[in-house]
């Protein structure tokens, strides 16, 4: 074997199943899940496809890891403190996490198979609401709720034609010429009202209705109380 052909194999990163999994998490980064495919993985990591299939058995084992790796990324509530700021603290987090990984939205839920930091991340919340005082119906409601919330608000966030505040007036401009005819008062009242204000920023939304679920799961629990009374 020559020095070259040595040097270039200790060189080249040692193959593990965690490489792997952060790898096809990469490439779903780059250009969505459809993006990911056995090949598009192994040429990223500059492997051949049979290297692959040494560590992850098929595209599902692969789907299955990299959504535990997301869910890995989220912070956990922890039981026993102010169930509030804990549940708000997990939600933004998810939030983060869920911007940076978009393709994740729709696989969130879907596994069959899920892996160990999907399962301690829904015991942390489970144990959270549950540790507050709410019962096992109202977990699951707000549980649900919480989700719904803050996996649609992701969903629509990086749906988004625009950025951050400084370039809705870029996106609006062309928009606003076909209200013109006077046909869409309302819509006219909001964005220029509202929207396209100084300042405005659709990602300031999310606070404003988690705090509204916030406050609505808090009145949820006291009437519960109320009723075992």
């Amino acid at each position: 074997m020559s020095e070259r052909s040595a040097g270039s194999r200790s060189e080249r990163p040692r193959l593990s199943r965690e490489r792997v999994l952060w790898g096809a998490v990469a490439v779903a980064d780059g250009g969505g899940i459809d993006a990911l495919t056995i090949r598009s993985l192994s040429n990223s990591l500059g492997v051949k496809p049979m290297s692959v299939y040494y560590y992850v058995a098929n595209k599902d084992e692969i789907l299955d890891g990299i959504v535990d790796l997301v869910f890995s990324e989220i912070e956990l509530p922890t039981p026993g403190g102010d169930w509030r700021a804990e549940i708000r603290r997990r939600a933004d987090s998810a939030r983060r996490v869920l911007r940076a990984h978009p393709w994740a939205i729709g696989l969130m839920e879907s596994r069959t198979s899920p892996g160990p930091a999907t399962l301690r991340h829904h015991d942390a919340v489970i144990a959270t609401l549950r540790a507050a005082g709410f019962s096992p119906p109202l977990t699951a409601h707000a549980y649900a709720l919480l989700d719904s919330y803050t996996y649609g608000f992701a969903l629509q966030e990086v749906g988004l034609p625009f950025e951050g505040s400084d370039t809705v007036g870029d996106i609006a401009e062309p928009i606003m010429d076909r209200f013109s005819t006077g046909e869409y008062p309302h819509l006219v009242e909001m964005a220029t009202g509202y929207y396209l204000q100084p300042g405005y920023n659709f990602g300031d939304e999310f606070e404003w209705g988690l705090n509204l679920i916030l406050d609505a799961l808090a009145g949820a629990i006291r009437q519960e109380r109320r009723n075992a009374v």
